[in-house]
């Protein structure tokens, strides 16, 4: 990252543009998070993060909020000193008013070892107000403390709700260890920097995303836009099946159907959403009869049908993901996996692809390359840091999502918008990307939308906010 800055300095970008930048997007990124203007706390290094957070500062500042500067060490670098002279010749409010955000820039990608003295006092402090008194930390570029290219926090270490790295990922942000330490991922864009390669790494952001969907013709019909078929739910697992379908629909299917056996089809149809069809069938293989552009298998199944789920996901031409019970099935004979008739998305949470593949102290991302390295599928690995693989492709990790999304049913709704993604004829990995940008983005509008908190979320609510989610990814939200 340093050669990369060194090289746009030398071609004419100066630095002090870039601080201007990744202010400016802090500050965005902070309203995306809390629409409504309130308190906001600047702890700043001496060095060019903590100029970032100044130039944040300022421009919130101007759009209402009340700041407060905190410097452990006053003798700021010349161009941190020249943001911190800016903000200063603002008229700043009274602070007290929620929201409390945080802007953390103690320090930056050039801080080596444990911090000391009154940078590690200050994070101290950062972690207790967030702890204690609610309030919302965003870091510049990487969590003061956090080793930028190992991952592992020092002692002390910045714990953020969310970090807004610049330019591209530092390498350590996406290490396990770091996870708890990041919280939610944003990068802001730095026009006039090369790239300095991500190791065979990307994070997924919406401007990578947003080309792959461009605005539907007006001449589109329901036929144009997809047809799913949804083999879902069982005695007393229905909601899975309601979830996934109305997911469906809710990602953009033309027509959803959800198949069902005799004892619960009743029961379906009488509780999903109108736009999804059900249909009644002796035996989960009668799918295959019928030409889908894709289909989703597993929320709610039981694994009473093993044989039948066996079939359907060998055989089924069109585009499959394959979830939750359908996992536990496949985990039986994972090699079925090489014999598939077309695309696979498999999309386990961690205990679900230990049954398919032991982790045997990998980390997730050592463990997602050797799956996708044994079988010719693409895989979706959920968890707080979403990793999608494929062979020969870059991992590439999800940066939307909050800890609301701990609870049951948001992996049914993860497979039901992955199908209709697909039906709309998105490439696997490109569905699956999608797919976890959108119910995350998602899970975080319902909370800016002042509505829900993060022990209130729920799977429906992703349903409910997915078409935001969309509208959020086209305007290219972080």
């Amino acid at each position: 990252m340093l050669e990369a800055e060194q090289a746009a300095f030398a071609s004419g970008v100066k630095a002090s543009e870039l601080m201007e930048s990744a202010g400016r997007q802090m500050a965005e990124f902070v309203q995306q998070n809390h629409p409504q203007p309130g308190t906001c706390r600047i702890y700043a290094g001496k060095g060019n993060n903590g100029g970032d957070v100044l130039v944040a500062g300022r421009f919130l500042a101007a759009a209402g909020w009340a700041v407060q500067t905190h410097l452990p060490d006053p003798a700021l670098a010349p161009l941190p000193a020249e943001q911190m002279r800016r903000l200063e010749g603002i008229p700043l409010q009274r602070g007290g008013r929620p929201p409390f955000v945080i802007l953390d820039g103690l320090l930056g990608i050039g801080a080596k070892g444990d911090p000391r003295g009154g940078v590690a006092d200050a994070i101290r402090t950062i972690n207790d107000l967030r702890e204690n008194s609610g309030a919302w930390v965003l870091s510049a570029d990487l969590p003061s403390g956090l080793d930028a290219d190992t991952g592992n926090p020092g002692a002390p270490c910045v714990l953020a709700d969310a970090t807004m790295t610049m330019g591209f990922p530092k390498t350590g942000l996406l290490e396990d260890a770091a996870i708890h330490a990041v919280g939610r991922l944003a990068v802001a864009r730095l026009e006039g920097l090369g790239d300095p390669g991500a190791n065979g790494q990307e994070v997924v952001t919406s401007w990578n995303l947003r080309g792959l969907l461009p605005p539907r013709g007006f001449d589109t019909h329901k036929g144009m836009a997809g047809r799913v078929a949804v083999l879902a739910g069982s005695a007393g697992y229905l909601g899975a099946a309601r979830l996934c379908a109305a997911a469906s629909v809710a990602g953009g299917a033309g027509l959803v159907t959800l198949f069902a056996k005799k004892d619960v089809c009743g029961l379906l149809a009488g509780s999903v959403i109108s736009e999804v069809m059900v249909r009644e069938g002796d035996s989960y293989e009668e799918v295959l009869s019928s030409p889908w552009d894709a289909l989703a298998i597993g929320p709610g199944l039981s694994t009473q049908c093993a044989d039948e789920v066996i079939a359907v996901v060998r055989k089924a031409r069109c585009p499959c993901v394959v979830d939750a019970d359908a996992l536990t099935v496949i985990s039986r004979f994972p090699g079925m996996l090489s014999e598939c008739a077309g695309p696979r998305l498999l999309t386990p949470h961690p205990g679900e692809m230990e049954r398919l593949f032991p982790r045997e102290g990998r980390s997730r991302l050592e463990w997602m390359r050797e799956f996708v390295a044994k079988f010719p599928v693409t895989l979706l690995l959920k968890g707080a840091r979403t990793v999608i693989g494929q062979a020969e492709l870059p991992a590439s990790f999800n940066t939307t999502g909050n800890p609301g999304m701990a609870s049951g049913g948001m992996g049914d709704v993860l497979t039901g918008i992955s199908a209709a993604l697909l039906a709309q004829k998105l490439p696997v990995p490109e569905a699956a990307k999608m797919a976890a940008w959108i119910c995350g983005r998602a899970a975080e509008i319902a909370l800016t939308s002042g509505q829900e908190s993060q022990e209130s979320l729920r799977a429906s609510h992703i349903i409910r906010h997915a078409g935001a989610a969309f509208r959020s990814l086209r305007a290219g939200d972080y």
